[in-house]
Order: C-alpha cells, then structure tokens, then sequence
C-alpha cells in the first residue's frame, strides 16, 4: 500500500488512516527508521507476546544445550564482555 504524505517544520511525519489501521498502529507506537540509499523504511518497534517470547527462550535453550554450553559459560561471558567497557 503506497500513499502520499508531508513532513512538517519540525520534522513530524503523519502515517495515513489506513496504513495505521491496516498495521494495528496506535498513538505512542515506536518505530526503528533505516535509511539506504535515499529509502526511508519505519519499522514499528512490538513487544514479542509471551508464547513468542516462550518460543525464543525454547529455542535458545535448545541452542546452549547443543552447543555444549554451561552456565558457568554464561558467567564467564558476561564478565569478558564488563572488562572490555
């Protein structure tokens, strides 16, 4: 769906009805903007729902549970990566 809008002075860029609608957008809604090439892309920022989240801890287990990984790995991760800031 392509539509045509304006920046204002300030900046502020209004989203059509329809695309807001169509998107589920509402008021307050934040967005990641990616710039190449002269594009312009908005990407709405969602919070995953719990069974989504669920599914990525799932398979992030699985991940650590292939790979070999250990909790300890974890620690010693977290304090490699202190050191170096």
């Amino acid at each position: 769906m392509a539509m045509i809008t304006a920046m204002s002075t300030r900046g502020q860029v209004v989203l059509p009805k329809k695309i807001r609608t169509a998107l589920k957008l509402d008021a307050g809604t934040q967005f990641i903007v990616f710039s190449d090439s002269g594009n312009i892309l908005l990407k709405p920022i969602k919070a995953p729902s719990v069974a989504e989240f669920d599914s990525l801890l799932k398979k992030a287990q699985q991940w650590a549970s292939e790979s070999g990984m250990k909790e300890s790995d974890i620690d010693d991760a977290i304090k490699s990566v202190r050191k170096k800031a």
